[in-house]
Formats: structure tokens, C-alpha cells, sequence
């Protein structure tokens, strides 16, 4: 099993490589798809459009959301194809990270002008080590 922090370190290289190797301008469902199978050619697990339950108030909901992907069932990415992020993003990214209990998500704007200015690294109580 890899730690977290190598994991990490492939997520990112996949998603710069896709940039730079595709460009911005497609839709999400696109990138996803993408850099789904270049994790997996990397040798990780990764789960598309996982459906997470929320349970609030003593209810169950099934399929409240769903999470773009899931690495190695410890990684969170949440993609978007936009020019700028909005503030609501990251918040988004870090209840999924809540509620999912996972230690680390990113966010992934293909729709910046570069990989670096569409990357933010968000975390659910984790620290590197």
C-alpha cells in the first residue's frame, strides 16, 4: 500500500500532464474520465461518480452526492472546467472530505490557464508528516 503522500504526488502529476497534455476548454465528464484512467495506469483504484450516503437528523440519504473520484479510497478529487473558482468550491470540497471521513482532497480546475492556478490542495485534519 502507498501512504497518502505518494498518492498525492501521482494525482497531481497525472492532473498537470493531462493540462499540459490536453489543454483546457473540455467539459468535466471529460477530464474526469482522463485522469481516471491515467491514475489507473499508474497502478491506483479509483472510484468515478461514487455515490456517499449522508446521514443527518437520524435520516438516511442514499445518494446524497457524488464524488467525482476517489483514490485508493483515501484521496478525494473534485474536478471542475471553469475560468476562475468560486469560494463555494473549496468549502465543497472540504464537507465532502467531512462527510466521507477522508484526510485529503483536491481540487482540479481544468479550465485555468495553467495546472498550478487550478490546484488546491484541501484537508480534512490531516498533516504531513
Amino acid at each position: 500500500m502507498q501512504s497518502l503522500e505518494a498518492i498525492a504526488k501521482i494525482s497531481v502529476d497525472c492532473g498537470f500532464h493531462l493540462h499540459r497534455d490536453i489543454g483546457p476548454g473540455l467539459l468535466e465528464s471529460v477530464y474526469e474520465i482522463l485522469l481516471s484512467e491515467s491514475l489507473k495506469e499508474k497502478g491506483l483504484s479509483v472510484e468515478r461518480q461514487k455515490i456517499i450516503p449522508i446521514t443527518f437528523k437520524g435520516r438516511v440519504l442514499e445518494e446524497a452526492f457524488r464524488a467525482d473520484l476517489v483514490v485508493e479510497n483515501q484521496i478525494l478529487i473534485e474536478l471542475k472546467s471553469t475560468e476562475r473558482y468560486a469560494p463555494v468550491h473549496a468549502k465543497q470540497v472540504i464537507t465532502y472530505l467531512r462527510l466521507m471521513d477522508l484526510p485529503l482532497g483536491f481540487l482540479m480546475n481544468f479550465g485555468a490557464a495553467t495546472f498550478k492556478d487550478g490546484l488546491k490542495r484541501l484537508a480534512n485534519n490531516y498533516f504531513r508528516s
